[in-house]
């Protein structure tokens, strides 16, 4: 059994430089999207940067992150450079899939990171899919699958979950309830709010956490990461966590009034880490400083990769595309 990280002063400051920047990262994102550089469909992290934190710290090297569409920071948490990540989300050649994939379909193999997911839900089975993968052949990965709380009403869900404990599966399944799905509130799409509790149909272990405070976070998934690990198989965990911004640029966000979200912006994850920080004295002011101006210069660096870096050409459209040459169903021309 993997041996509990102490949330030290250097871990502090890593999750305060790190969620600081996917919230600026995010920000240039949407000021690029609002100037038409970036195009299509755009889901912001703002505001869940916690469950992103605290779970990297309970991963070990060779576990398995899959979440769906607001999958921008994910990779870049993993190791994957962030100015590809904007490339991508510009269409840029130089992207991690060549301008292809753009906002949605983010994924990196090599830091096991497998998505990025349009479809509601549609990353929850293959979460469990790469958890027997690693059963099958006997690795001792875990595999963190997230999704919405919108995603938990897709039959997937409920199937998998049952699988997944049929299988007795490394995996576990991390919903990040920020509310209100696409736009309609957990209250009104179901008769109970604590979604956690779809996994007692299953005799899942399940639980709940605050998904705002980096180390609440850290607590609950390593509980459950080890869990999987020993070969005691998937736990379904409940991160209660906020959203700042839209499902996604086009939401008027009529559900929620502003003096909602002012009050969750009161316990922003990022400003309680600092005040940890600034209260225990781990940094001073011209320390802090220069962490926000390291973040502040590591986006624009990202930007400017993006903005100098090529469209593809027409020809990539045949490129990179799977075809089996003798498809009896169909003649390729």
């Amino acid at each position: 059994m993997a041996k509990k990280k102490k949330i030290t002063k250097n871990v502090y400051l890593q999750w305060y430089e790190e969620m600081l920047f996917w919230r600026k990262f995010e920000d240039k994102a949407s000021a690029l999207y609002i100037q038409q550089k970036i195009r299509g469909f755009l889901h912001l992290y703002n505001g869940q940067e916690a469950v992103l934190a605290g779970s990297v710290l309970a991963m070990e090297k060779g576990d398995k992150m899959i979440t769906g569409y607001r999958n921008h920071v994910q990779p870049i948490a993993l190791g994957v450079d962030p100015r590809r990540i904007m490339a991508e989300l510009m269409g840029k050649e130089t992207g991690t899939s060549k301008g292809k994939g753009g906002s949605m379909h983010m994924f990196s193999k090599e830091h096991h990171f497998y998505g990025g997911h349009g479809i509601v839900g549609g990353q929850i089975p293959l979460g469990a899919g790469l958890a027997f993968a690693d059963k099958y052949k006997g690795d001792k990965y875990v595999t963190l699958t997230y999704m919405g709380d919108g995603a938990v009403r897709q039959g997937a869900f409920h199937e998998t979950l049952n699988m997944a404990m049929l299988y007795n599966l490394p995996v576990v399944f991390i919903v990040e309830n920020n509310g209100y799905a696409m736009g309609t509130s957990v209250a009104r799409s179901a008769n109970h709010t604590d979604i956690y509790k779809l996994g007692l149909g299953y005799e899942m272990p399940c639980s709940y956490f605050d998904g705002m405070d980096p180390s609440a976070t850290y607590d609950a998934v390593f509980e459950a990461v080890e869990r999987a690990r020993n070969g005691d198989g998937p736990t379904l965990l409940e991160a209660r966590t906020y959203r700042y911004k839209g499902h996604s640029m086009s939401d008027a966000q009529h559900y929620r009034t502003k003096d909602e979200v002012a009050d969750y912006q009161k316990i922003d994850p990022i400003n309680t880490v600092l005040k940890t920080i600034q209260d225990k004295k781990y940094a001073n002011e011209e320390e802090i400083k220069e962490i926000e101006q390291r973040v502040k210069d590591l986006v624009k660096e990202c930007v400017d990769f993006g903005e100098e870096s090529d469209f593809p050409k027409d020809e990539a459209i045949y490129q990179d595309i799977y075809a089996q040459e003798d498809y009896p169903f169909l003649k390729i021309q």
